[in-house]
């Protein structure tokens, strides 16, 4: 009975696989929306002022950075909890697939959330004429949770590495 659970519990994670793969359909729906995005900067540049033309930009830079994100998310996640990708050899791979473990992609998606959050603080700070200080000030307190957040997540992964390596060295 014990091997069978634990047979079943193993195969189990093949059920993470198609959502795996949604998250390619989503960078498929961000790269949509980020020609959306180009297509109207090109199109009304002429006319665009500048603090637009910058909020555009840092838009599509935004697009980027969450693509990236999914991206990784998506392959070592696969990798880790799945199973292991098979790419041929002559086939180019990702230098650090297959040596990102759950810790690293943790501290990668943490600074990954940070940078995004940073552009989009910034894109408030372009647009603050119009928006309520009160909202503002949330923004910056939210921004400044995910920074906090990044570096605590750093600092205990740091501490429980030393704490590791002293332990097999006793």
């Amino acid at each position: 009975m014990e091997k069978l659970i634990e047979g079943l519990m193993y195969r189990a994670r093949w059920l993470l696989a198609p959502i795996y793969l949604g998250l390619s359909i989503a960078i498929l729906a961000l790269g949509v929306k980020f020609f959306f995005e180009l297509a109207h900067l090109m199109t009304d540049i002429i006319v665009m002022s500048e603090a637009d033309m910058i909020l555009v930009v840092l838009s599509l830079v935004d697009l980027a950075m969450v693509g990236g994100l999914l991206l990784m998310v998506m392959m070592s996640g696969y990798e880790n909890f799945v199973s292991q990708l098979d790419i041929a050899e002559d086939e180019e791979k990702l230098s650090w697939l297959g040596k990102m473990d759950t810790s690293s992609l943790k501290a990668k998606i943490a600074a990954s959330i940070v940078a995004i959050s940073s552009i989009h603080l910034l894109k408030k700070f372009m647009e603050a004429e119009t928006v309520d200080n009160d909202k503002l000030l949330w923004y910056v307190i939210i921004h400044l949770t995910f920074v906090v957040s990044a570096f605590a997540m750093g600092f205990l992964d740091t501490l429980s590495m030393r704490a590791s390596q002293n332990n097999r060295a006793d």
